[in-house]
């Protein structure tokens, strides 16, 4: 499994804010995601940070203004723009935005700037009225004009002690905006993936409802996977407590009803659909108004089936041709492959995921799975216990070869068979 980042050439900018100690960690995450990380501080950013902080996490070198003046100092900065691939700077003051907005280059790292011809994301951190003011905004305007990515900043708790917008976009943030440019020309480039992820809720009253004990981390790693191999993804997510990866159109839904229509909306002109929510398979027939009170007896309730959301994708399906391919999960808790393979075929699936959410390391709420892989056509792959994310990894792998098979084109990625 590689991230868009693997062995990319990044070069990250570090001006003097008080943010500075954020680019430590972001540092950290570009180099443990695989980048080749060279950092360039400004003289400020010297005054928060050392340089040999920055060794340490990255394993190169981290370069300063001093840089310029030994005997490679007059071509340093072309050496740098010329091998980055990416040109990060976080933070990023006021002052540099100013500099790099009128091609000032009296340090590093504004020499640097102008000399780079790849993609520039800068995070702004600032204190309060520094973003507003109307200098700063014209400036940033004149970045954007040029292609510049400006990511943030956040409103909050700013140095000062104020409360403003100014604050730079925590790392996490920051890696997403660089995870999603990379990705951009990756073997799903120019498709449409529509997935879904988490439980459902179906109401009994204005404080219960029927639900299950899905996470939603399965179907969030399949959309940031499918996300990094280049494809425009929808995400329809139940009630989930999870972090929407940068770049993904995020749907909120509830009940099963409304991910049957938020589902059947999106597939029109999707690729491929990757069904990994777990919904609920019935409902109450009647939703109480009021809250149901305890009584003397037990308490009984009539359920309804509700909708069939692959079933009724399949039906769609044989009338537009869309999506082209279908993709099911299967959890099990007893015959797993014949209960998998019979879902699979009923409903006219690519291929089926199926897991035994029996085994503690598997399933609902843990960061593994260990899932099998079925096909219509017989064939079986049966994988051993992985991170979520490397399990989406995979399935989107397999993805990609069933389209350009269904596309009759030369078949991209690698076929375990």
């Amino acid at each position: 499994m590689t991230t868009p980042l693997k062995d990319t050439r990044i070069l990250l900018g570090v001006t003097g804010s008080i943010a500075c100690y954020k680019a430590v960690d972001l540092a950290s995450k570009l180099h443990q995601s695989g980048a080749l990380v060279d950092v360039v501080l400004t003289q400020s950013a010297e005054q928060f940070l050392s340089p040999l902080t920055f060794q340490s996490l990255t394993g190169r070198p981290a370069y300063t203004d001093s840089g310029l003046w030994g005997a490679e100092g007059h071509v340093l900065h072309v050496g740098l723009a010329q091998d980055a691939e990416l040109l990060v700077i976080a933070p990023i003051t006021a002052n540099t935005i100013a500099k790099i907005a009128c091609g000032i280059a009296d340090n590093l790292l504004t020499l640097t700037v102008l000399a780079a011809g790849c993609p520039v994301i800068i995070a702004p951190a600032m204190d309060g009225g520094m973003y507003s003011n109307p200098a700063t905004q014209s400036n940033l305007e004149i970045l954007k004009t040029r292609g510049v990515i400006v990511v943030g900043p956040a409103e909050g708790h700013l140095a000062s002690g104020l409360t403003g917008l100014g604050r730079m976009l925590e790392t996490q943030s920051i890696f997403g905006h660089v995870r999603h440019l990379l990705s951009r020309e990756g073997i799903l480039k120019g498709r449409k993936f529509v997935v879904t992820a988490g439980p459902t809720q179906e109401p009994i009253d204005p404080v219960r409802f029927i639900s299950n004990f899905s996470s939603g981390k399965q179907g969030f790693a399949l959309a940031q996977a499918a996300l990094d191999k280049g494809a425009k993804v929808t995400l329809i997510a139940g009630p989930v407590n999870l972090s929407t990866p940068i770049g993904v159109d995020r749907i909120d839904v509830k009940t099963s009803t409304e991910m049957n229509a938020a589902v059947l909306a999106e597939v029109k002109d999707a690729d491929a659909l990757v069904m990994a929510a777990a919904v609920s398979d019935y409902s109450p027939k009647d939703v109480m108004e009021n809250k149901i009170k305890k009584g003397a007896g037990n308490l009984s309730l009539n359920l309804k089936m509700n909708p069939d959301i692959l079933s009724n994708v399949s039906e769609l399906r044989s009338k537009t041709q869309k999506p082209a391919v279908c993709v099911g999960f299967s959890a099990e808790s007893q015959n797993l492959k014949e209960n998998a393979k019979n879902k699979m075929l009923h409903k006219n699936l690519d291929l089926m995921v199926a897991n035994d959410i029996t085994a503690s390391d598997s399933g609902f709420n843990v960061n593994t799975n260990r899932v099998t892989l079925l096909y219509p056509d017989g064939r079986s792959e049966d994988l051993p216990l992985m991170s979520k994310f490397e399990v989406a990894d995979t399935v989107m792998e397999r993805i990609a070869i069933i389209l350009s098979q269904k596309a009759g084109q030369p078949q991209i990625g690698t076929s375990p068979f």
